[in-house]
């Protein structure tokens, strides 16, 4: 199939950020785009060929969106897989699967996976309600601390809980859910594995990740992480051997910790475009945006080597604001040596909500984190 400058069309799921960045590789490549978001107001608005307002969750909207395209893809998860399987029976590519991305969708089906396969995780209990939580405690089948995630839609720190004691407990919603042993970590690492629909396989160097501490969600991601060659490359088994037993195609961002005796166990992993890649833009021979079009539409993976150290710093709405965005002090940081800005155009900040991030590279990882945390106390988010 030709994919330049023809009639072919690409549909995308979901119009954030994350489409926006695809957006500017399919644009270098002149290939027709469709989008379907549920805001109007969505970043992909601009650029895509054809953008369509809809429920990423109900079935006739995704199903007839997806009649429009030549070939299927995500850059959010909570899609309806129903009509994603209905549209695969009917012989449309669809990348990652149906039977992917519901395995991925329930965290309590991921970490089965995990243990299915034999891949190292933290040890976990299942619950369908609160109540049962409740239960497992008085019995002293579970002792605090622990913690608590949501087995759906959580996103972005959201639906994520360290539970320490009864008043924690009280405050978490009756859904299902998963509790996980707290793990004593040194690290958070992650690595994005690509896989194309003919079978190739390209994996990104381990990158580090630091989080906020009250958002719960990345601040910094580093690329390369600052661990020994050998935990590097135990990181980089793991992860190819995780991609290998999904059999997706696209990319597959695998989240890990590292423990104090440098063990590697998954925490979760995301289908698609990840926070963790966005670093490859400028520091990478092949971004990861570009990565993830090559694998599904079969083309060569490019190189996933890195060019030069890179630092990404999200950028995220102040906790104190709330309304028509403001970016405060972008001039000042961009007289820093190194800094790119991606700003995603959202319209409107909240607290915590990703609004752009910031690049830095450098041939020193080390000045690279000292500009990054320049950039973080330059640039505010806020709003009028």
């Amino acid at each position: 199939m030709n994919y330049f400058s023809s009639g072919f069309k690409l549909g995308i799921l979901g119009g954030g950020q994350l489409g926006k960045m695809l957006l500017n590789e399919t644009r270098k490549w002149d290939i027709q785009t469709i989008i379907l978001d549920p805001s109007p107001d969505a970043p992909c608005k601009v650029g895509s060929h054809e953008f369509y307002v809809g429920d990423l969750m109900d079935f006739d909207t995704v199903y007839e969106f997806g009649k429009k395209v030549d070939i299927l893809t995500i850059e959010i998860e909570n899609i309806n897989v129903q009509a994603l399987r209905e549209l695969e029976q009917e012989g449309k590519q669809v990348y990652p699967s149906a039977s992917t991305l519901e395995i991925i969708q329930n965290k309590a089906k991921q970490k089965l996976f995990y243990v299915d396969h034999d891949l190292p995780t933290a040890n976990f209990n299942r619950y369908a309600y609160k109540g049962e939580i409740e239960t497992a405690i008085t019995n002293s089948v579970l002792d605090f601390p622990f913690v608590w995630k949501s087995a759906q839609f959580g996103y972005d720190g959201r639906g994520v809980k360290i539970v320490k004691n009864e008043n924690d407990l009280a405050d978490l919603p009756n859904v299902e859910c998963i509790t996980e042993q707290l793990i004593d970590f040194k690290n958070e690492l992650a690595v994005i594995v690509a896989r194309s629909a003919n079978g190739q396989v390209a994996a990104y160097p381990v990158v580090e990740m630091e989080f906020h501490p009250e958002a719960n969600q990345v601040e910094y991601v580093l690329c390369p992480a600052r661990i020994s060659s050998e935990v590097a490359a135990k990181a980089e088994s793991i992860a190819l051997k995780t991609s290998a037993a999904y059999e997706h195609v696209g990319l597959l961002a695998v989240e890990m910790f590292q423990t104090q005796d440098d063990e590697i166990l998954i925490n979760e992993v995301a289908p698609r475009p990840h926070n963790s890649g966005h670093h490859t833009i400028e520091s990478c021979y092949t971004s990861q945006f570009e990565q993830h079009l090559r694998a599904i539409l079969g083309l060569p993976l490019g190189s996933s080597r890195n060019k030069v150290a890179g630092i990404m710093v999200n950028l995220v709405g102040d906790p104190e604001h709330e309304g028509d965005v403001v970016y405060h002090n972008i001039k000042m940081a961009l007289d820093l040596e190194g800094v790119t800005p991606h700003i995603y155009g959202k319209k409107q900040t909240r607290p915590f909500r990703k609004m752009g991030h910031v690049t830095v590279v450098n041939e020193d990882i080390s000045v690279a984190r000292e500009i990054a945390e320049k950039v973080k106390n330059t640039i505010k988010v806020i709003s009028e």
